[in-house]
């Protein structure tokens, strides 16, 4: 039988989905399991949506432009205007997705063999993309301690080799919910300057800024406006993951005309998505208001309560909808999947992601793990106690 390739066989599992058999096994003896292992909100998809969806009078289902619809890059580029962030439908490729817009910005940006420093804990597919791309991460550490606040900029300048090409960050962030500071982020535009690098912004938590914190974008940066490219989606803003819709938008006229090649390889983006998409722009402030408060119930409700449990830490984060929380366990990915396998409290359990998945450092992480808090504050709460009776018996608890 032939093998497949070496890239194949190095391609990561990914720490959100890798325990799903393990999961659906549970679920057919009859196990309920609160899911905050992935960031999949219960919110519902606003109605602009749904019902230009649903009232589409489409007779035969075409390929889009590359690039996306013009009329739906317009009114995005409105919507980023609204945010401060001045481009125009020209310097916007609209994605299968954020995963889509990541994957083309690391092929355009980067050779094989170029490195990127990502600040970790980072979104754990960022190695898979990478690994697709032949691109190596170089993480620079964050810690639990400082609640993952970005590491000094000392720390990145001593890993800069010549085959650096670039930083990526994720702000607000995925798995943490940390949010850059303007300070935070001037720092990162003089070393970017510095050394002529790319800076890849993966922005998609921007409605989801908590406790009056700034968001601060890295389009809102001078004077590095050709070495940005930023990368969205409207998967958590719309609570429409299932559209595939996302975008990746630049000021550097080579890079975007060198994406759209890759953007033409794969035809074009979902066209129903995109429907949905332009029409969602029209969606209220009050959604985003209301689903704002219920993120920060939420929130307070999981991190006040992991707290109380003993031995448990877990800082407060001040966007996206993520914590990452330290255990009194062994091994993460150990006691993740122990919860499904092994483990049940009045015939429930918790599904979580293994917080050493989100490193690239190895042997970092092993005891945290990330949850969203994308369940309402019932299903929260018998989380929760599914955890603390976890805690109490686990083979591998460390104190």
């Amino acid at each position: 039988m032939p093998k497949i390739s070496v890239k194949a066989q190095e391609m990561p599992s990914s720490p959100i989905r890798k325990l799903v058999p393990y999961a659906d096994a549970a679920k057919k003896k009859g196990t309920k399991i609160y899911h905050l292992n992935i960031g999949q909100p219960d919110i519902e998809t606003p109605s602009t949506f749904l019902k230009a969806v649903q009232t589409a009078d489409i007779k035969v289902l075409e390929y889009s432009h590359s690039a996306g619809n013009e009329s739906y890059r317009k009114k995005l580029a409105g919507y980023y205007q609204s945010y401060q962030i001045a481009v125009d439908a020209s310097e916007i490729i609209v994605t299968c997705g954020g995963s889509e817009a990541i994957e083309i910005a690391m092929l355009t940006c980067f050779n094989a063999g170029d490195e990127v420093i990502i600040p970790e804990p980072f979104y754990a597919n960022y190695n898979g993309f990478s690994r697709a791309s032949d691109v190596t991460i170089v993480p620079v550490r964050s810690y639990i301690n400082t609640g993952f606040a970005l590491p000094s900029i000392s720390d990145f300048e001593k890993v800069i080799t010549p085959k650096t090409k670039g930083i990526m960050i994720c702000n607000p962030g995925n798995p943490t919910g940390y949010l850059y500071t303007k300070a935070e982020l001037e720092a990162l535009k003089e070393l970017v300057k510095k050394y002529d690098l790319f800076l890849l912004s993966d922005e998609v938590y921007r409605e989801f800024c908590y406790d009056g914190k700034e968001y601060v974008s890295v389009m809102h940066l001078t004077g590095i406006e050709n070495n940005v490219v930023l990368l969205d989606s409207i998967s958590k803003r719309y609570s429409a993951c299932g559209a595939r819709i996302g975008a990746m938008i630049t000021k550097n006229k080579e890079v975007m005309a060198a994406a759209m090649k890759f953007a033409q390889a794969r035809l074009s983006p979902p066209s129903y998505g995109q429907i949905g998409a332009e029409a969602a722009l029209d969606t209220p402030a009050s959604y985003f208001e209301g689903v704002k408060k219920e993120y920060i119930e939420r929130r307070n409700f999981l991190v006040d309560e992991l707290n109380k449990i003993e031995g448990v830490f877990c800082p407060k984060p001040s966007g996206a909808f993520y914590c990452i929380a330290q255990l009194p366990i062994d091994d993460s990915d150990k006691f993740c999947q122990w919860l499904l396998e092994s483990f049940n409290y009045n015939n429930q359990t918790v599904m979580m992601a293994p917080a050493s998945g989100f490193y690239s450092t190895k042997g970092a992480g092993t005891n945290e793990v990330r949850l969203a808090y994308v369940l309402n504050k019932e299903d929260l709460k018998n989380a929760i106690i599914c955890l603390k009776e976890a805690l109490k018996i686990y083979p591998g608890k460390t104190n």
